[in-house]
């Protein structure tokens, strides 16, 4: 099977980029979407982000074989249940969202005996709202998709041929799965960045117009990460919070060794860690999911993503 009109509630920089991206790679499929706020909805049909915009998530859905929830994960619940006296008895339902175990539940609660296979699209950048979306955005980034094991084959496979017209790399697993894998790459890393963005910010020995004057590299970007949208990270932590407090337990206990080679003098130590994360960098260059060009080639591209 294939879809041929796919609904999106919630049209910013995912949805947004999702509706474009369907126009731009398979114009065949019609789109239509939904957005709960009235001011986002009228600029994300100025910007023609999907095809027919709707004032109410049931209508938006109506007639739809595929529906991509975009909107944060604490949300998802809610507006599955705002689109369920419009959706069609055949139609699958799926999401963007960044932990799985927590969203699957959540739709399966809200619509139950619906076809459900979550999805996680695994791009971004620090901007939010419809006018950050664009074409590319999925473009050699992976989706990995996470269907229960219910899950009809042939819908399996329609959407996974859907997100990889999109532009990216698809890869099947488990819910539990994903959030503990996406805890340590991506959770972590933005908790971290939060974090260390605000210490800066609150500390009294130095002024904020220094943090903001004489930020280095790694700290600039440090706060384009905590940049990101606070609604989406602040329900990602706390839908996926039993992998990420795993996690992070296991970095506090690695950093209080580094805090120990320090305090000890402890150079080997040190040189050991940093020579193996430098491996880890360049074998994510190698795989293409970032660019060793100086300032990682956003003089070029004018676009980041996470």
């Amino acid at each position: 099977m294939s879809f041929t009109h796919v609904a999106i509630i919630g049209l910013g920089l995912i949805g947004g980029s999702v509706g474009l991206a369907i126009q731009q790679h398979l114009p065949g499929v019609r789109t239509s979407g939904f957005d709960r706020d009235p001011d986002v909805r009228r600029r994300a049909a100025d910007l023609g982000l999907v095809g027919q915009m709707h004032d109410s998530a049931a209508a938006a859905v109506a007639g739809a074989d595929l529906v991509i929830l975009c909107v944060p994960v604490g949300a998802m619940g809610t507006a599955a249940r705002d689109m369920a006296p419009g959706l069609g008895a055949d139609a699958v339902i799926s999401d963007v969202g960044g932990s799985k175990v927590a969203v699957t539940q959540a739709l399966q609660a809200a619509l139950p005996g619906r076809c459900i296979i979550p999805a996680h699209p695994v791009a971004g950048t620090e901007n939010s709202g419809p006018e950050a979306g664009f074409a590319t955005l999925f473009r050699q980034r992976w989706c990995i998709i996470t269907p229960p094991a219910d899950a009809p084959a042939d819908r399996v496979a329609a959407l996974v041929k859907l997100w990889e017209d999109l532009g990216a790399m698809v890869e099947c697993m488990d819910a539990a799965h994903h959030d503990m894998v996406l805890a340590v790459t991506s959770h972590i890393p933005h908790l971290i960045a939060y974090t260390i963005v605000g210490t800066a910010s609150d500390l009294e020995q130095v002024t904020r117009s220094e943090v903001i004057k004489f930020s280095a590299g790694g700290f600039r970007d440090f706060t384009r990460i905590a940049a990101s949208d606070p609604t989406m990270w602040r329900d990602v932590f706390l839908n996926n919070s039993d992998a990420v407090l795993e996690m992070l337990d296991r970095f506090l206990a690695d950093l209080a060794v580094m805090r120990g080679a320090i305090s000890e003098g402890d150079g080997q130590a040190m040189f050991d860690l940093f020579s193996r994360t430098r491996s880890v960098r360049r074998s994510i260059v190698a795989f293409g999911q970032d660019d060793a060009r100086p300032d990682f080639g956003r003089g070029d591209h004018g676009k980041d993503q996470n």
